[in-house]
């Protein structure tokens, strides 16, 4: 197995470009940056810019396995030109892997795309699995539809296909947890809003095992790349604050405060999605992290 990682550089492809050198597997790499472009046995660049759709061809040369993680963050804040960038760096971004397999004479067998549990309809009591019909109607619900479409593209020119809805990853640096526990660290945290919204989460070296995982068994379709207990704000506020020793003592945040902060992107902080893991489960994938604690203190 070669394999082709779209956003090798960022939080997950990192982690999972490391899983797949610990077993010896050749990656390349496209990457829009050419200083980070790198040449060596395990690790190989390739220069590409899905906005004026340039790639570089060499890099599909021996690759059995094409995994996309590419796409611009929806952390930063979400003004109408970053809006259009993260929609157009998605689609772009397959648009040209599309259109690059659909001529040249290639071995790629699978192709495997991230994509979010933000897809999933805001509710308190719903539990999501992959077949669920009750799907958002927000930007980032529809973000996902867009990119899922677009990714199952792919599957017209006999590629299989599948799909990775990733939850809120817990990293030891960068992610979402960077941006939850700075109010705890800095002694002014409290739960959001009513502190009871789900919130599915999963530990980066799981999800990046995901990934791989789906990869070597040859699995097709979708996937919730989240751990098996999801947990709510309040829960992960008071897991986060007692990892580091920090007490919590003011009110909870006021749900229209963190609107006017942060506006249509509030929907990040106060959507609540209870996801199930059971489909990855299933196939005998087996969680490093499987509860919140063990996560936090791990990566805290």
């Amino acid at each position: 197995m070669n394999v082709l990682i779209t956003g090798a550089t960022g939080l997950v492809g990192q982690e999972l470009v490391k899983q797949f050198h610990a077993d010896g597997v050749k990656v390349h790499y496209l990457s829009t940056s050419r200083d980070k472009l790198e040449n060596l046995e395990l690790y190989k660049g390739f220069y590409w810019n899905p906005s004026t759709a340039e790639i570089d061809e060499k890099a599909f040369e021996g690759v059995t396995h094409l995994i996309n993680l590419a796409g611009a963050s929806v952390a930063k804040p979400w003004t109408k030109s970053h809006k259009r960038a993260i929609i157009n760096s998605r689609i772009e971004s397959l648009d040209l892997l599309y259109n690059t397999l659909s001529k040249l004479d290639h071995q790629v067998e699978h192709f495997i795309s991230a994509s979010a549990i933000g897809i999933y309809k805001s509710d308190f009591k719903i539990l999501h699995d992959e077949f669920s019909e009750q799907l958002g109607d927000d930007f980032l619900a529809e973000v996902v539809k867009k990119w899922e479409d677009k990714a199952e593209t792919i599957e017209r020119l006999g590629i299989d296909v599948a799909l990775v809805r990733i939850g809120i990853v817990l990293s030891k640096s960068g992610g979402a947890l960077e941006k939850i526990k700075f109010p705890v660290e800095n002694f002014f945290g409290a739960p959001l809003a009513s502190g009871l919204q789900w919130q599915s989460w999963i530990h980066l070296k799981d999800v990046a095992a995901i990934f791989k995982y789906v990869a070597e068994q040859g699995l097709v379709g979708i996937y919730n790349a989240v751990a098996p207990n999801p947990t709510t704000n309040k829960k992960m506020t008071k897991q986060i604050a007692k990892c580091l020793s920090k007490p919590l003592f003011l009110p909870h945040v006021p749900a229209f405060i963190l609107k006017l902060a942060l506006g249509e992107r509030a929907t990040l902080v106060l959507s609540s999605q209870r996801v199930s893991a059971e489909r990855i489960i299933s196939t005998g994938f087996e969680f490093n992290f499987s509860k919140l604690e063990p996560a936090l203190k791990d990566v805290l």
